[in-house]
């Protein structure tokens, strides 16, 4: 009798904590993709269910029912991102290598123009209420604004700083992270205008961001291992969560109020949004050395993230060491 009792209690806490904390991430793929290139960052394709990642002079797309690539956009200049446009049928891809960005037909992906832009194009993103693309461009320390349907240039927004990753909120105000200069700056995405900018210590180097906008909380990725949570309205810092070392991306997951920031140590960070104003580091899931780039499925829950394996010979200063051919993999992460 005991025993069923202490079985039944048992039953009954596990029914009353939280789904969040019933789940655990893990591992469940590794696809070896090969390929040349390296990579940087991962867009996914909600509506095609297709993972588009950016291979240094070309973009493969890899089928996420299948895992497997079924296309590539070559002839591409030192790309870095790719931002979706479903509404327009278009896809846009920043090339850093010649100051460019590549509109391209989402179904067909055949490349339809070419539009130049600010100094070394870096992060892009796609804003659906100016129904605007915006190259965050880290050279000449800009912002292009590039009409989705037209390919036109509209503008350009000074930043002081060099940008990393930007997020919007659908609204009208876009925020990026300034990584010089350990800041955010708050976008109007209509008059392409900085409204604000903020400094976000003890956040250094800020690169990843991830937006919680019913909660107007955005989520910076810091290089000295630690995510800042910012209220977008006040850019005050509310409070810091230890992450893994290397962070590149972060996604959030509004279905679920996780937070993801993948490392490139080799560790996927998943935090918990308790309250707006409270945070639970659930798992530093290990991954891949190198691992540091990342898409995310929110409707399954599903992260996506990328590396290779590297060479071990000597390289001269500044230079990374290359890539070992046919190294290039895909790892999945679902909850278990």
């Amino acid at each position: 009798m005991k025993r069923i009792l202490v079985i039944l209690l048992a039953g009954a806490v596990l029914a009353a904590m939280p789904a969040f904390a019933q789940k655990e991430f893990k591992v469940t793929n590794r696809i070896k993709l090969g390929g040349e290139g390296f990579w940087d960052y991962l867009t996914y394709d909600e509506e095609g269910q297709r993972l588009f990642i950016t291979r240094g002079s070309h973009v493969m797309v890899v089928d996420t029912k299948t895992l497997k690539a079924t296309g590539d956009i070559p002839d591409l200049a030192a790309i870095h991102g790719v931002a979706l446009a479903p509404e327009f049928n278009r896809g846009f891809i920043s090339n850093g290598g010649n100051n460019t960005v590549t509109v391209f037909d989402l179904k067909t992906l055949n490349k339809l123009d070419s539009v130049k832009v600010g100094d070394r194009p870096d992060a892009i993103l796609f804003d659906p209420f100016s129904k605007r693309v915006f190259t965050f461009n880290a050279r000449s320390q800009d912002s292009t604004a590039v009409d989705a349907a037209s390919g036109k240039v509209a503008g350009t927004i000074a930043l002081g700083g060099k940008p990393e990753f930007p997020a919007s909120d659908g609204k009208g105000k876009l925020y990026v992270n300034i990584e010089d200069k350990g800041q955010i700056s708050e976008i109007d995405v209509t008059k392409l205008t900085v409204l604000n900018t903020w400094p976000i210590a003890p956040c250094q180097e800020p690169s990843a961001l991830a937006f919680d906008v019913e909660h107007h909380r955005l989520f910076a990725g810091c290089g000295n291992k630690m995510m800042a949570v910012v209220d977008s309205d006040s850019g005050k810092v509310i409070t810091t969560v230890p992450i893994g070392e290397g962070v590149d991306a972060g996604r959030f997951n509004p279905n679920t109020q996780e937070i993801f920031m993948s490392c490139g140590e080799g560790v996927l960070t998943i935090i918990h949004e308790d309250t707006p104003d409270k945070y639970t580091v659930r798992q530093n899931l290990p991954t891949v050395k190198g691992a540091r780039t990342m898409a995310l499925d929110t409707k399954n829950d599903i992260a996506y993230v990328v590396t290779a394996q590297r060479e071990d010979k000597p390289v001269p200063a500044g230079q990374r060491p290359a890539m070992v051919p046919g190294s290039f993999e895909l790892i999945v992460v679902k909850p278990e």
